[in-house]
C-alpha cells in the first residue's frame, strides 16, 4: 500500500488506498458528464447509466465509512458525502452502518438498525414484507417503500432528538441544493433524476442487500455471500462477498476477494449461506420469497 506524504511533526503518515480514489473519479467524473450530456442519451440508456453511478457512490459511501481510502476521517468523509442519492444524509448511513455492524444481534429488528425483519407486525408491516419478500417485488417497489419508511422514520426522529436531526440534515440539505443547482444548470429536471438516476440506483442497491442477510438462529454470523466475479461485484466493490466483509471490515474492497478465497472452506464449515452469483439469487427468489418477514426469534410469540 502506497503512503501519501508526511503531515506536520508527530502525525502519522496519511497513507492513500488508490484503487479507491480511482472508483471516486470513476464515480464524481462519469456523474458529472452523464448529467451534462443527458440529452443525447436515450431514457433506456440513461436510466442504466444513472442507476448504475447511484449505486456505485452508495458502495463508495459504504468504504468512506469503514474508513477508505486515507483513514483520515474528514478526508474521507469529504470524498463520501456528496448526496448523489439525494434522500440519504452521510452521517445518518454512517452511524447506522457502524451500529450494524456493531450489534451482536445483526438481522434482529429490535437490535440491528439494517434489518429487514419485523417482529410483531402491524397490518401495514405485513403488506409492505410481502410485497418485499420476492426479489422482483424488492427491486421495483422496494426502493420507494425503502426512501419513504426512511424518511417518515426522520420525521419521528425530529419530534424525539430535533437537534441532532438538524446536526444532520443541515449539511445534507446544503450540499442537496448544489447537487440541485447543477442538475438545474445543465436542464436535468428533477422529475426525469429521480427516475434514471435515483430509482434505479437504488434498486441496484437492494439487489445487493436482498439476500446478504439471513436470520438463521443457529448461525451467530447471519451473512451470506454472493460469490459474483463479473460487473456487479466492481459495482458492489465486493461487498457482495459479506461473510469476509462482516469478519474483516476495515479490509479495503480490493483486497476482500483474495480474503474470501483463502477462508472460504472454513466459511463453508461453520455453515454460513453461499450463492454462486446474482444469477441463481435471481432464479431462486425472483418469484419466491427470501425468507419469513417475522424474525425467527418472534415468530413463536405470533398469533
Amino acid at each position: 500500500m502506497r503512503q501519501g506524504r508526511r503531515g506536520t511533526k508527530g502525525e502519522f503518515p496519511i497513507r492513500v488506498e488508490w484503487p479507491t480514489v480511482g472508483v471516486a473519479i470513476a464515480v464524481y467524473g462519469g456523474w458529472l458528464a452523464l448529467t451534462a450530456w443527458h440529452a443525447a442519451l436515450p431514457w433506456p440508456v440513461l436510466a442504466l447509466a444513472g442507476g448504475w453511478l447511484i449505486a456505485w457512490h452508495g458502495s463508495l459511501q459504504h468504504e468512506v465509512i469503514h474508513g477508505h481510502p486515507t483513514g483520515r476521517r474528514g478526508i474521507d468523509d469529504a470524498i463520501g458525502s456528496v448526496p448523489l442519492s439525494l434522500w440519504l444524509p452521510y452521517a445518518v448511513y454512517r452511524r447506522s452502518h457502524l451500529l450494524h455492524h456493531g450489534t451482536a444481534a445483526i438481522t434482529d429488528p429490535f437490535d440491528d438498525p439494517e434489518s429487514r425483519y419485523i417482529a410483531r407486525p402491524s397490518r401495514w408491516q405485513r403488506i409492505r414484507a410481502t410485497v418485499q419478500a420476492t426479489l422482483l417485488g424488492h427491486l421495483l417497489i422496494g426502493p420507494a417503500i425503502v426512501i419513504g419508511r426512511f424518511l417518515a422514520s426522520e420525521a419521528q426522529r425530529l419530534r424525539r432528538a430535533p437537534r441532532q436531526v438538524l446536526r444532520d440534515w443541515t449539511p445534507h440539505l446544503i450540499a442537496t441544493a448544489l447537487v440541485l443547482l447543477w442538475l438545474r444548470r445543465m436542464d436535468l429536471g428533477i422529475d426525469t433524476y429521480l427516475a434514471c438516476f435515483v430509482y434505479p440506483g437504488t434498486a441496484l442497491s437492494l439487489l445487493r442487500s436482498y439476500a446478504e442477510h439471513r436470520a438463521e438462529l443457529a448461525t451467530p454470523g447471519r451473512a451470506a455471500t454472493v460469490e459474483s466475479r463479473g460487473a456487479l461485484s466492481l459495482l458492489f466493490l465486493h461487498n457482495n462477498l459479506h461473510v469476509a466483509h462482516h469478519e474483516r471490515p476495515r479490509l479495503p474492497w480490493y483486497r476482500l476477494p483474495a480474503y474470501h478465497r483463502a477462508n472460504r472452506a472454513r466459511f463453508s464449515a461453520a455453515g454460513t449461506r453461499r450463492y454462486a452469483g446474482y444469477r441463481e439469487v435471481l432464479r431462486r427468489y425472483l418469484l419466491a420469497p427470501h425468507d419469513a418477514a417475522v424474525h425467527p426469534h418472534y415468530q413463536e410469540v405470533q398469533p
